[in-house]
């Protein structure tokens, strides 16, 4: 069974930083890649993030560039996704979904929150 569990969100003031994680089993985590979306309150849920777990390639999106840091322990078959500068618009429940490699490279977001194999997702609050 395909399993993924997101972990390290909480309550930080603006301009602190967190460090998700997304901990996975089920599967041969080199074959997939890792993408991380947020859904705040009232709207649609957003693509962040997303790595290839065998090669590294990253993609972000444009609200993220240069804040979020997306990685993997492939020891560990655990995603992370970095977050510094962190904004009160970064509120939202943020989750970790399984994904393909070749979507994964373009960002296409749309396709990826189609797929099945998605984590509860963990509470990140930033404060004013």
């Amino acid at each position: 069974e395909v399993q993924l569990a997101e972990s390290g969100g909480g309550l930080v003031q603006a301009g602190g930083s967190l460090r998700l994680s997304c901990a996975t089993s089920g599967f041969t985590f080199d074959e997939y890649a890792i993408a991380w979306f947020r859904q705040a309150p009232g709207k649609e849920r957003e693509g962040l993030s997303c790595i290839v777990n065998s090669d590294g390639a990253t993609h972000y999106a444009d609200s993220v560039k240069g804040r979020f840091t997306i990685s993997t322990d492939n020891a560990k078959n655990t995603g992370y996704l970095q977050m510094n500068s962190l904004r009160p618009e970064d509120t939202a429940v943020y989750h970790c979904v399984r994904t393909h490699p070749p979507l994964c490279v373009i960002g296409d977001y749309d396709q990826i929150i189609a797929y099945d194999d998605w984590g509860r997702g963990t509470q990140v609050t930033v404060s004013s």
